[in-house]
């Protein structure tokens, strides 16, 4: 039986990462995924200053700057009014197969990726045994589980998810591009919805290489006869509950194909065990709308592979109460509860015809027109990511679908 110190079930993004990061710090790591190249995903799309910046701290960051395309600059827009440029390189579009593969190239080429799938796993206080779907069993000291939405291992473990808000939105995700040959008159922008009405929170766009990718985030239930409309009949459905978008956009057209991925919220219970951690959408889900999905699964990774696996690693035993040392990190709940928190407030901000909602939308709307009027007279000199962040609220472009 093979042996190693971390098995890792699982290589989206935060197994990837996971694996890069430990392998790169002389840690005994082996991934096990049964995709030698990551597919096509329609996942996180775009990555924010915070997501940026979490990257330098995993090392991987430069392999992932290769692949993304900056911003540049981003129109905030609403009622059919350009009313601000965010003027810096805060953003970068990535498609999310693209990303993973960055990470993964960062994987040393050494045996330490079985490309197979985890298909059991025996936990203890000590070792745990994986069996893989090609036949091979492997002794670890620690399993680090990271595979995404898939339940099939944590129900063999006991651990379940607790679902808290189903369909708390829906991502539609598709390319446009202007009619005739024209050009848009931005390299990115985010327009947020008009009215409660619309059942959505803004729509955003950004270049991913030479591809204008669009983002919308709605809430709506997935029988909805809208979905099926827009599916159909993009470009009428958006310009007939957006008027004012046309204005700004143009003519365009919507050459690929619509992808729609609802995102249910759910937590991990009974996942404090022997042996084995949760990261990423294996241990929870955060709303791709409020961008921080990604976040969550960044902040996850680093914590876990900078911390608490090498202090774990440096004393015998792999018991519970090691690894609920993770659960626990501030890091880690703050950024939890975070997520949770914009997820709701967007919603509400978004869709509550409330007089308390009401006003926050049109404060928000005053804030980033007043902010636009500044740029302007300040001959649009670069703000500085205090300024942008100053609330660490989304400002432009909140979306990390993050998966962030």
């Amino acid at each position: 039986m093979r042996q190693t110190d971390v098995l890792i079930a699982g290589g989206g993004l935060a197994g990837s990462l996971a694996a890069a990061m430990l392998r790169r710090a002389g840690i005994d790591a082996i991934m096990a995924d049964p995709h030698a190249t990551y597919p096509v995903d329609f996942r996180c799309e775009k990555l924010d200053r915070v997501q940026l910046e979490r990257f330098r701290m995993t090392g991987v960051d430069a392999a992932v700057l290769r692949e993304s395309t900056p911003d540049r600059n981003c129109w905030v827009a609403r009622f059919g009014r350009h009313i601000d440029t965010i003027p810096m390189m805060m953003q970068r579009g990535v498609a999310y197969e693209t990303l993973v593969n960055a990470v993964r190239s960062q994987i040393p080429d050494d045996g330490s990726f079985i490309v197979s799938k985890v298909s059991d796993v025996t936990t203890g206080p000590d070792r745990q045994t994986v069996k893989l779907s090609n036949g091979e069993e492997i002794s670890a000291r620690l399993v680090v589980l990271s595979t995404g939405l898939n339940i099939g291992l944590q129900h063999k473990l006991g651990v379940e998810r607790k679902v808290f808000s189903a369909t708390h939105s829906i991502c539609i995700g598709f390319d446009v591009q202007p009619a005739g040959g024209s050009s848009f008159p931005f390299t990115a922008m985010t327009y947020f919805a008009e009215k409660p009405e619309n059942c959505a929170a803004y729509i955003t766009l950004f270049p991913v290489g030479g591809t204008m990718r669009a983002n919308l985030f709605v809430y709506r239930d997935l029988q909805d006869p809208w979905l099926v409309r827009f599916r159909t009949a993009p470009v009428e459905t958006l310009n007939d509950m957006w008027p004012g978008l046309r204005k700004l956009m143009g003519d365009f057209t919507v050459p690929s194909q619509i992808k729609i991925r609802p995102a249910d919220l759910y937590v991990s219970a009974g996942h404090r065990q022997d042996g084995v951690v949760l990261v990423g959408d294996a241990f929870s889900t955060s709303c791709p709308a409020a961008g921080t999905g990604a976040r969550k699964a960044l902040v996850d990774v680093e914590r876990l592979c900078n911390v608490y696996i090498p202090q774990w690693l440096a004393t015998p035993g792999m018991d519970a109460a090691k690894t609920a040392m993770f659960y626990d990190d501030p890091d880690k709940l703050a950024c939890d509860a975070f997520s949770a928190r914009k997820a709701f407030e967007l919603r509400s901000s978004s869709i509550n015809p409330g007089l308390r909602w009401a006003a926050m939308r049109w404060a928000k709307f005053a804030v980033n027109a007043g902010r636009g009027i500044v740029h302007r007279l300040s001959a649009a000199s670069p703000v500085s990511v205090e300024e942008a962040m100053a609330d660490d609220t989304p400002i432009w472009s909140p979306h990390t679908p993050a998966h962030k």
